[in-house]
């Protein structure tokens, strides 16, 4: 028998480490929710914060009144996927719900989740448009690199306006069950670890829904360099998780290593490469240009014109991520143990 779409507990697993600028806005997210209160309990995964973030989170524990329960617990390992795992064990819902610190959501977020659930579903999804945190041009600038496809995904979790199935999704509910029978997720994969967990449920059977009624946003880096950065840091985990879950990734995912392979051993070889090189380089950035174009045709923001050397260098750090990765990871595979821990029934 169906429970009633609000009478199911939903177990909202918060991982943060030094979100003092985002928790806030987020807390007040998760007080306008639509779904009753009383069926939601909050675990916020303290990953050894060394700013504010717990003392934000204190205080919301202590002044509340609405929610089941809000909890806080410490994670000494510090990364995402043990703060996770840490919250799904401590929770006892029935759906377990991933959000980022750093994210907004909307006031039907959790209800819009739970109907989905509902209709049959063990794990959904829904969109997840970036916004900018910051104001001004420039800002503007790095969240139009980061929402073009060609500088952040073309995944179909991103801005899709239909439902379907599809092979991950961000800030995702699970029922129970999935983890008891598929596994926690994998604490020796960092930024991947959503690519293994979707690839293992799928695996098991399950589908994972997408619905575009289930909506929340994430805040892009705020400079160029942290960008980068991050960039740099997914490409690296693309390498290193090839050695030991490779069929959870993409052809996509390799397609900036490629490219910058195909440009070092064109320079390598030149004078011999010189036509390749120059049709190579050419075609991409007479693509670039075409794209900046249109870009600065809709929004008229004149730092747009540096637009083709912000994506080429996006480009650049994650595919010289995966070389690297993919280099380093012929040493730490040997290290891997690739254990996977199911949640207790």
């Amino acid at each position: 028998m169906t429970q009633n779409v609000e009478s199911l507990l939903v177990s909202i697993v918060i991982s943060a480490y030094n979100e003092e600028k985002y928790l806030p806005g987020l807390i007040e997210d998760l007080k306008n929710q639509t779904y009753p209160k009383e069926n939601i309990e909050i675990l916020f995964i303290n990953a050894m914060s060394t700013d504010g973030t717990t003392a934000i989170i204190q205080e919301f524990i202590k002044e509340d009144t609405e929610f089941n329960s809000i909890r806080l617990y410490n994670n000494p390992k510090k990364n995402q996927a043990s703060g996770f795992n840490l919250g799904v064990k401590h929770s006892v819902g029935d759906l377990i719900l991933k959000i980022d610190a750093h994210s907004k959501v909307t006031e039907s977020f959790v209800m819009n989740n739970v109907a989905v659930i509902q209709q049959g579903e063990s794990v959904c999804g829904g969109p997840r448009p970036t916004i900018v945190e910051g104001k001004g041009k420039w800002a503007e600038t790095l969240h139009l690199v980061e929402e073009n496809m060609f500088g952040s995904s073309i995944a179909n979790y991103r801005n899709s306006s239909e439902d379907r199935y599809v092979s991950s999704i961000f800030h995702g509910m699970y029922k129970r069950e999935v983890f008891q029978k598929v596994g926690l997720v994998n604490e020796q994969l960092g930024r991947t670890e959503d690519n293994d967990i979707h690839y293992r449920i799928r695996e098991h059977g399950y589908k994972i829904r997408y619905s575009p009624s289930i909506l929340s946003y994430q805040y892009i880096r705020p400079t160029f360099k942290k960008m980068l950065h991050q960039k740099y840091s997914n490409g690296l985990w693309i390498g290193l998780t090839t050695h030991v879950q490779p069929k959870c990734l993409s052809l996509f995912h390799y397609v900036p290593c490629l490219f910058v392979l195909s440009l070092v051993f064109s320079l390598a070889l030149l004078p011999f490469t010189f036509v390749f090189i120059t049709l190579q380089l050419g075609a991409y950035f007479l693509l670039l240009l075409l794209l900046t174009f249109l870009t600065l045709l809709k929004h008229k923001n004149g730092f747009l014109i540096v637009m083709p050397f912000l994506l080429f260098s996006i480009h650049f750090a994650y595919g010289l991520g995966t070389i690297i990765g993919l280099i380093r990871g012929v040493k730490w595979k040997k290290e891997y143990k690739g254990t996977v821990i199911y949640l207790e029934k």
